[in-house]
């Protein structure tokens, strides 16, 4: 079945106004919100299956586009991470009401951390009532990306504004611009404890060739006194998108939701 046409969210950004694309299932609170990956879409694997337990269950869920992904306008190469958390920001306080439930793959288990953050410093009714993080890349711009790339490619962003990485998952290769990576030290997170405030549970493949698991691992370290579960796929890979993969991610959810919806 084709998912259904998605509504826009009018976004201002540096004087340039464009719309992000999301979808919204209604249903019962919390909602849960997913947050996708580095050049991902609303329409991937993981989202839709949620979208699915969604439907089944009666629960409310929000997915959408970041600025320049999927169906959202927007240049990506014009983009960084203050861009993607502050559409972040703007969809979890126009749709998600109170107390969501944060789901962020790879690139958005960062993002979720860092709108928890925000959203808890300002008091806002919408700050997380749990996160689930699939793969999460907090730090990636500096950890995964410029402190193991080759000299030449640090030359070529510093000197051109941009680099041309072959991807694994596209045939095109996509550009890491000096803007992302100068852009995410401002954000970083790994050098101090991360206080959530929520329930955290972390799905993490060991065989996953983006984001090491023992990545995973050191976060779990910077989130000291919150519940944090940490599920380890021994045999799973960055996507974690098989079928099995794809239960874990249900059940995780689930058990999140419903340890809010009891707990009220």
């Amino acid at each position: 079945m084709s998912a259904p046409e998605p509504q826009f969210l009018k976004r201002k950004e540096n004087g340039d106004e464009y719309r992000l694309a999301l979808r919204k299932r209604a249903g019962r609170a919390p909602a849960v919100v997913w947050l996708g990956g580095f050049r991902s879409d609303m329409l991937a694997t993981k989202a839709s299956a949620l979208d699915d337990w969604a439907a089944r269950s009666g629960h409310a869920f929000v997915r959408f586009d970041y600025t320049g992904h999927g169906e959202s306008e927007g240049d990506f190469e014009k983009c960084c991470i203050s861009t993607w958390l502050a559409d972040s920001l703007a969809v979890i306080e126009a749709e998600a009401g109170e107390a969501p439930v944060l789901v962020g793959s790879s690139m958005g288990g960062w993002l979720a951390l860092l709108a928890n953050r925000a959203l808890r410093a300002k008091g806002s009714p919408a700050a997380p009532g749990g996160l689930v993080l699939i793969a999460p890349a907090v730090d990636f711009t500096e950890r995964l990306m410029w402190d193991v790339m080759p000299e030449a490619a640090r030359d070529e962003i510093m000197r051109e504004g941009r680099y041309l990485q072959p991807s694994q998952y596209s045939p095109e290769p996509y550009a890491i611009t000096r803007l992302l990576i100068e852009d995410g030290r401002n954000h970083l997170m790994l050098g101090s404890p991360i206080a959530t405030g929520c329930p955290v549970h972390i799905l993490q493949g060991m065989q996953d060739p983006d984001v090491p698991w023992q990545h995973a691992m050191e976060l779990v370290e910077h989130l000291p006194g919150d519940e944090t579960v940490i599920t380890l796929v021994k045999d799973g890979d960055h996507r974690l998108s098989r079928p099995q993969d794809l239960d874990l991610l249900v059940s995780a959810v689930e058990g999140l939701v419903t340890q809010q919806v009891s707990g009220r």
